[in-house]
């Protein structure tokens, strides 16, 4: 099936033609019809299954087909509201929705936390048709008046799971009171734990229930292996095994944002061209760095779990789980960054010793055994005493040139010439026998001098007002 026999219209044909897009994907051919009838949907699939496309082509085809959408001049309302969890894939989102209206008259705007919005609310002011969003600034600029959401038709709540463990599940709900009662929802999700089943529920109404690529299959295509290694380890083999990767993508997964930050100062040391991003990062500076990874300006990106969903990072070659999680289901998003669209893609994991029951939880999850690696490292006991010996080899080599060197400096005062005597030894002598003074402070003689001074001073004038007033008193007299 293609999508011109899905009955797309031409001009969203045309621009998916020019993406290459001829074919749907699994969730694509499942989810599209189903939504063009305007009916709920609840979607259960992975990042990377197309699942962008199978709720935006639906949502254009519907808002083409609206009668207020030909009216010329007609103020813009926002029709189509997308919420996301975060800015990477709400930036994503718009895009996608750039590339499938190019041939439309539709528009669409993007808003996001962590920028100015200054440009964000001047495109609102300019009227929009679809609004990506992230929940907090939507609030913010909801409650501020820059948006209204009276003629919102059609809602999509993407990676819901990933809403609840962000903690914006608050959020939504805060948000759904704002949304008319009548509307289309299409609901997202990679798994449904009790609260989000739960919310769902509240949302839709008599839905179709898509669900494809469940999260232990996703790992299927995916070449995965693990090095044991201990962590003061780590960076080496990574310096190594990247040196190795000259030329290809490598997503470096870190726990935490300071592990980040290391990691790159580490390999920017070796010669490793890297960059990383994490929620310390300025929006600014982190579209940076993926927009140069994207286009292979730079080629290793060193990540936490802020990346692990929603990035669309076209022919990744190879994620690396420099850190491994401490949820299972979090590794399979990780390495969901490659082996996309049916593609293959390799994964490698280190685990030290602290991780090993975190290994053997994802082994349980994915039903896969990874591949052990072997590396030629030396153990953490020949490293430790490694520096020993090379200081030792560095005190013998440079013992010889100490020794010349001795021997010169000898020579230098042989043939310096003999001080002369003094010619007055009286004058010695006195100097000599000349008592040591006292280590007095100076500051409590200073202060006693002035004290004099001052008590003669006073004493003086005294002395002379008495004078003046007996020469009065005479002359009185």
């Amino acid at each position: 099936m293609t999508f011109k026999q899905m009955n797309i219209s031409e001009p969203v044909c045309r621009a998916l033609l020019e993406k290459n897009y001829s074919t749907p994907t699994l969730i694509q051919e499942q989810a599209i019809p189903e939504a063009l009838t305007g009916r709920d949907l609840l979607g259960l699939a992975q990042t990377g299954t197309g699942k962008t496309a199978a709720f935006a082509i639906p949502i254009i085809e519907q808002l083409l087909a609206d009668p207020t959408s030909q009216q010329k001049g007609a103020p813009r309302k926002i029709r189509a509201l997308i919420l996301t969890p975060t800015r990477e894939l709400a930036i994503q989102i718009d895009e996608s929705l750039a590339d499938y209206t190019r041939y439309t008259t539709l528009r669409h705007t993007v808003i996001f936390g962590g920028v100015k919005q200054k440009s964000q609310t001047d495109e609102l002011r300019a009227g929009t048709d679809i609004l990506t969003a992230t929940p907090g600034r939507l609030l913010d600029l909801m409650s501020q008046g820059f948006i209204r959401l009276d003629h919102v038709r059609h809602f999509v709540l993407d990676e819901a799971d990933r809403m609840l463990d962000m903690g914006f599940i608050h959020d939504v709900k805060r948000l759904l009171p704002k949304l008319p009662p009548k509307k289309q929802t299409l609901f997202f999700s990679a798994t449904m734990p009790d609260s989000i089943d739960r919310l769902a529920k509240s949302l839709l109404r008599n839905p179709a229930r898509v669900e494809v690529t469940p999260a232990s299959s996703v790992v299927e295509i995916i070449s995965q292996s693990v090095y044991r290694v201990e962590k003061p380890q780590k960076k080496e083999l990574l310096a190594q095994l990247l040196l190795g990767e000259a030329g290809h993508q490598v997503l470096v997964f870190s726990r935490t944002k300071h592990g980040a930050d290391n990691i790159a100062r580490y390999l920017s040391r070796r010669g490793i061209t890297c960059e990383s991003i994490h929620g310390d990062k300025s929006q600014n500076s982190r579209q940076r760095a993926l927009s140069n990874f994207k286009e292979g300006r730079s080629n290793v990106i060193i990540a936490t779990d802020i990346a692990a969903r929603g990035i669309d990072i076209k022919g990744l070659d190879l994620v690396l789980n420099y850190d491994l999680p401490d949820v299972p289901e979090t590794y399979v998003h990780r390495i969901g960054r490659t082996g996309r669209a049916g593609c293959e893609g390799r994964a490698i994991a280190f685990c030290s010793g602290e991780e090993v029951p975190m290994l053997r939880e994802i082994e349980k999850l994915t039903g896969i055994k990874l591949e052990q690696r072997k590396h030629d490292l030396p153990s953490l006991e020949e490293t430790k005493t490694a520096p020993v010996v090379n200081v030792a080899r560095k005190v013998q080599a440079k013992a010889p040139a100490d020794k010349q060197q001795g021997k010169q400096n000898n020579k230098r005062r042989e043939g310096r010439k003999p001080a002369e005597p003094l010619k007055n030894t009286q004058q010695a002598t006195v100097v000599a026998e000349k008592p040591k003074r006292h280590n007095r402070p100076a500051k409590p003689i200073l202060a006693r001098e002035s004290q004099q001074k001052q008590s003669a001073d006073k004493t003086e004038q005294a002395s002379s007002r008495s004078a003046k007033l007996r020469s009065r008193y005479e002359n009185y007299e």
